[in-house]
């Protein structure tokens, strides 16, 4: 692959991959932005919203799978599955965001000065995400690292397990980070509601496919990291010197 191919693949996955999460992000701390408006009532358009919730889980969720990715193994060269993961989860996502279609039923709303609690714990959600992020040391959501190791024609290490930050509270703090985001609004009307509810169920399942692959990856040193450390809820307190040595 080429410098030009390499550049132009990364760019568009830099593209629609951190602009969709940027949209996501406007979606949950401001509002759904009802780009595209339907002509649907408001079951039908919250059926509409089911199915655009259950097309994200199935791409994001079945494409990193391992059986998936030696399938697509056959049409994309392995340096570049990350890249086109992220090009895809990024094409969906933001598929999701702008075709959502909002409902004018409120469910619940925060009165007077209890509206900024919410607001207060979506910052502390953001900030131990990026917590997570800095602990992971090597975090590459849109392929880059694969991409400009393959064109500088070197191989990709291992990726190390890491237990440290976060990762010493609860083993997927990013996950913790963003249900915390989720749930952190003043006020929610029936469709932001379904939106909670069903990636807070896919946030949970997938958690546990992906600990599948990591007890595949790392073998007993993540067992004992699972009867150490919670899966999301820091209920423990931090590892520490609880923690067997690997």
């Amino acid at each position: 692959m080429n410098r030009s191919s390499t550049y132009a693949i990364m760019s568009l996955a830099f593209l629609l991959g951190g602009g969709s999460l940027l949209l996501l992000a406007a979606f949950l701390i401001v509002e759904p932005m009802g780009a595209v408006r339907l002509s649907l009532s408001e079951p039908q358009a919250l059926a509409w919203d089911g199915v655009l919730c259950l097309l994200f889980f199935g791409q994001h969720s079945g494409m990193i799978r391992r059986r998936f990715r030696a399938r697509l193994s056959t049409w994309v060269p392995p340096h570049c599955e990350p890249a086109v993961y992220a090009i895809a989860s990024g094409a969906v996502l933001t598929a999701v965001v702008l075709l959502w279609q909002t409902s004018s039923t409120t469910v619940f709303a925060l009165p007077g000065a209890l509206r900024w609690l919410p607001r207060a714990f979506s910052a502390l959600a953001l900030g131990a995400f990026v917590w997570g992020v800095r602990a992971l040391r090597v975090f590459d959501p849109f392929g880059r690292i694969a991409l400009q190791a393959h064109r500088r024609g070197r191989s990709l290490s291992p990726m190390p397990l890491a237990v440290r930050g976060p990762y010493l509270w609860v083993r997927h703090p990013l996950y913790s980070s963003m249900l915390v985001l989720i749930w952190s609004v003043p006020d929610a009307t029936r469709d932001r509601l379904l939106f909670n509810l069903l990636w807070t169920v896919w946030i949970v399942l997938g958690t546990r496919l992906e600990e599948r692959d990591l007890v595949a990856d790392f073998g007993d040193r993540y067992r004992r990291y699972q009867q150490t450390v919670p899966m999301l809820v820091p209920w423990r307190g931090s590892a520490g010197r609880r923690l067997p040595a690997a």
